[in-house]
């Protein structure tokens, strides 16, 4: 399952690195190169105190080039400098993508914003809202939902769909028995199969009640698929990334690219140190360097 590299943080996350823009010097386009100066001593400085391990910085302006350049390692174990075009883990600006792909599907007249999604996924028909919850085995209760689920509060984080990993204590403990992750790192699973579970789990409240960050725009990636007829990888490949000249961005690298992708790193008592076991929700930090589903 995908999000792009670091979520398709959609079930699994997106990586990408910016494309060569035409450079030019930084008076050029009404930018001040003493300005830079600061920019590159904080960055410079930010490396230097390990508070990151890496940096790449890009300034554009008028649709020029006007400052890029990569700071410290992708690797600070192995002092391997990082490079412009090494490649970063995007997590959850996979879904600013797949957002992009549902309003595309939109502006070909594929579905209207306050339709209910169970229209296209009938798993979402008739949710439950949850009303009680027993911490010790995991059980609960639930009421019917006041009203469908619709698209626009998908788009809007508005539909009471919670987030595996990092969501309430209750919902994080319904969807792990579920067995429905939260994207990172689950190479081995199936979007669409996830999401027809999730489907049918209780929501954190009511339809359009409030703002909850969830697991929307999962759902979402699945009904690209549903409505394009195509796999999310594929779509955006061809319709996104292809026009756009994003060369580098993937749930999953190539063999070939696999040596471009930075170590992640964490803080422990105040020092950078490589996650070599489990990171976020269980996942094996090197999951882009492997053949996912």
């Amino acid at each position: 399952m995908k999000f792009l590299l670091t979520t398709l943080l959609l079930f699994s996350n997106l990586i990408s690195y910016c494309q060569p823009l035409t450079k030019v010097k930084p008076e050029e386009v009404g930018i001040s190169s003493e300005r830079i100066t600061r920019i590159d001593n904080l960055i410079n400085d930010l490396v230097t105190k390990q508070q990151i391990p890496g940096a790449t910085v890009l300034i554009v302006r008028n649709g020029k080039n006007a400052f890029t350049k990569a700071y410290g390692y992708s690797d600070i174990d192995k002092k391997i400098p990082l490079k412009e075009n090494d490649i970063f883990r995007i997590a959850s600006q996979t879904k600013a993508i797949t957002s992009l792909a549902v309003m595309m599907l939109f502006e070909e007249g594929k579905f209207l914003l306050d339709e209910p999604v169970h229209k296209y996924i009938p798993e979402f028909k008739s949710p439950t809202v949850l009303v009680t919850f027993n911490e010790k085995d995991s059980s609960y209760t639930t009421e019917p939902a006041k009203s469908e689920i619709t698209i626009r509060q998908l788009l809007t984080h508005a539909s009471g769909v919670d987030y595996a990993a990092i969501g309430s204590k209750e919902m994080k403990a319904i969807y792990a028995k579920a067995g429905v992750p939260s994207g990172i790192g689950t190479n081995n699973v199936v979007l669409g199969d996830k999401m027809k579970i999730l489907g049918k789990l209780p929501l954190r409240h009511q339809p359009g009640e409030k703002f909850t960050y969830g697991l929307n725009t999962d759902v979402l990636g699945y009904l690209v698929e549903v409505l394009s007829k195509t796999s999310l990888d594929d779509f955006f490949a061809k319709r996104i990334f292809t026009p756009l000249g994003m060369k580098d961005t993937y749930f999953y690298l190539p063999k070939e690219k696999y040596s471009r992708l930075v170590a992640l790193y964490e803080t422990k008592a105040d020092k950078l140190t490589k996650v070599e076991g489990n990171a976020y929700d269980k996942s094996d930090p090197n999951y882009p360097n492997t053949p996912g589903t």
